[in-house]
C-alpha cells in the first residue's frame, strides 16, 4: 500500500474512471487537471469518440475543458481489458430501477465483474454511483474475493457517494465535501488520500454501510420536501395563492425553514430513484418506508396534475385538449442543462400525446428532440418569436430556462400554464399549475 500512496501523491498513478457521464466527467477533468494521467471506460462509442475528440457530449461541461483534459493526457476507451494498467479505478455508473420499481445493480454489477477480470493486485476500487445500504459489502466484495483478492492487502474497496448537482455553479466538485469510507482500515486510508488530490475536504465514515446510507438519506430529504411543495401547490392553486410567494416569504425567516420549490414533477438520476433503493433495503428488516413512498407517489402524480391544469385552462377558453396546439417550453428536468433523464416533462408530453394534443416545444438545449429510451414521440423544435407564440392555444412552461424572454411571452401568449412561477399570476393569460 506504501507505494501506491507514494505514487498516488507523487501523481504518477493512473487514475481510471468508469463510466464517463455526468458523475465520471467531472472526476476524470480534476484528475487531468492536477496532473494524473486519466483513462475514462465507456461502453458508449460515441461518448467515447466525442470525448476524444475535444467535444462535450453533456452542456454543463465546456467542450474547452474537455479538450484541454484531452491535451493533458485523459484518453477514454471502451477497452476494459486497460483496467490492468490502472493503479487507482473508480466506478460512476448508473442504478436505475427496474419495472417492478427495485433496485437494478446490473450495471455495477456487470463492471465490477470486468473489474475483478482484469485489475492487478495493489489496485484501489472506489464506488461512486449511489445504491442501497449493503452493496460494496455485501455484493461487491465477494465479487473481488471470488477472484482470489484479499480486500485491504491486494485490493483496496472504497465507497465515495457521488454529490453532484448538475447546473450548480455555486458549487463545484472540489468544494464539496466528500464522504470517504473503506471496507478496511487501510482502504479507509487510501480513500482519504486518493480523493484529497482533488477535493479540499474529506468527511470519513465508519463503515461503507454508513456512507452510502448518507447519499440515500441527502436525495430522500430533497425527495420528502419536494413532495411537500407539491402537495402545497395544489393546496395554495384551490385557495387561489401563489406558493411561490409564499416560499419565498417563509425563507425570510432565519432559523427552521428550508426553501424548497414546487414543480411539475422531479428528475434526474437521483430524486425519482434513490428513495426506492431505501424502501426496498428497508423491507429485508420488515420496515415499511411511510414518509418516503407517500412522498414519491406526490411527485410521481405531478405530471397528470400539469395535464389536469392544462385541460381546465383550455376549457376557460372554450377549447378542448383534443387538436389544441401547445407550445412546451423545456425539455431538461431543471433549468439551464441539457439532462432529460426521468425528466417530468416527457411524462407530460406522453399524457398529452394520448389525449391528442398538438404539440410543439422549445429548448436552448435541444434543437432536436432528444433519443429517449422507451419514447417514440418526436416533436418539432421552433424557435420563439411573437408570432409564433401568439398561434398557439396555451404556452406551456415546464422548465424555466433562463435563456427564455418571459415577457414577450406574457405579451404575445393567448394563455400561459406555469409550473414554476416564473409569470406573473395576477396576469389574466397565465394560470398556475
Amino acid at each position: 500500500m506504501t507505494n501506491l500512496i507514494n505514487n498516488i501523491q507523487s501523481q504518477t498513478a493512473k487514475i481510471g474512471i468508469v463510466g464517463m457521464g455526468y458523475v465520471g466527467i467531472p472526476i476524470a477533468l480534476l484528475y487531468a487537471k492536477v496532473g494524473y494521467l486519466v483513462t475514462g471506460f465507456d461502453i458508449d462509442k460515441n461518448r467515447v469518440d466525442t470525448l476524444n475528440s475535444g467535444k462535450s457530449p453533456i452542456s454543463n461541461f465546456p467542450d474547452d475543458d474537455i479538450a484541454r483534459a484531452i491535451k493533458n493526457g485523459l484518453c477514454v476507451t471502451e477497452n476494459m481489458k486497460l483496467i490492468s494498467d490502472m493503479d487507482v479505478i473508480i466506478i460512476c455508473v448508473p442504478t436505475p430501477l427496474t419495472k417492478q420499481r427495485d433496485p437494478d445493480l446490473t450495471f455495477v454489477i456487470n463492471t465490477v465483474e470486468v473489474i475483478s477480470q482484469h485489475a492487478s493486485k495493489g489496485t484501489a476500487v472506489s464506488l461512486e454511483s449511489t445504491t442501497w445500504p449493503g452493496t460494496t459489502h455485501e455484493v461487491i466484495r465477494p465479487i473481488f474475493e471470488k477472484k482470489g483478492f484479499v480486500i485491504g492487502q491486494d485490493l483496496y474497496l472504497i465507497y465515495s457517494p457521488e454529490r453532484e448537482d448538475p447546473g450548480n455553479r455555486n458549487f463545484s466538485l472540489h468544494d464539496v465535501p466528500k464522504i470517504i469510507s473503506g471496507e478496511t482500515s487501510a482502504c479507509l486510508e487510501l480513500a482519504h488520500v486518493i480523493y484529497r488530490q482533488i477535493v479540499a475536504n474529506t468527511v470519513a465514515l465508519s463503515s461503507t454501510q454508513a456512507a452510502e446510507m448518507t447519499k440515500l438519506l441527502e436525495n430522500i430529504q430533497r425527495s420528502v420536501n419536494i413532495g411537500l411543495m407539491n402537495e402545497m401547490k395544489i393546496i395554495c392553486s384551490r385557495m387561489n395563492l401563489d406558493i411561490f410567494e409564499i416560499v419565498d416569504a417563509a425563507k425570510t425567516k432565519p432559523f427552521g425553514f428550508a426553501a424548497y420549490y414546487p414543480g411539475p414533477g422531479v428528475g434526474g438520476q437521483c430524486i425519482p430513484i434513490d428513495p426506492f433503493y431505501l424502501t426496498w433495503k428497508a423491507k429485508e428488516h420488515g420496515l415499511h418506508t411511510r414518509f418516503i413512498e407517500l412522498s414519491g407517489e406526490v411527485n410521481a402524480s405531478m405530471p397528470a396534475y400539469v395535464v389536469e391544469a392544462i385541460i381546465r385552462a383550455l376549457n376557460g377558453n372554450g377549447l378542448a385538449i383534443k387538436n389544441s396546439s401547445i407550445l412546451l417550453l423545456g425539455l431538461s428536468y431543471k433549468a439551464n442543462i441539457n439532462d432529460v433523464r426521468y425528466s417530468p416533462s416527457i411524462e407530460i408530453i406522453k399524457i398529452l400525446y394520448e389525449y391528442g394534443a398538438k404539440m410543439e416545444y422549445s429548448d436552448p438545449f435541444w434543437r432536436e428532440f432528444p433519443p429517449i429510451r422507451d419514447q417514440t414521440i418526436r416533436l418539432k423544435a421552433v424557435n420563439l418569436t411573437p408570432e409564433l407564440i401568439n398561434n398557439y392555444d396555451v404556452v406551456v412552461l415546464l422548465t424555466d430556462h433562463k435563456d427564455y424572454d418571459y415577457k414577450l411571452l406574457t405579451e404575445h401568449a393567448k394563455l400561459i400554464v406555469d409550473t414554476r412561477g416564473k409569470f406573473d399570476f395576477n396576469a389574466s393569460n397565465v394560470v398556475r399549475a
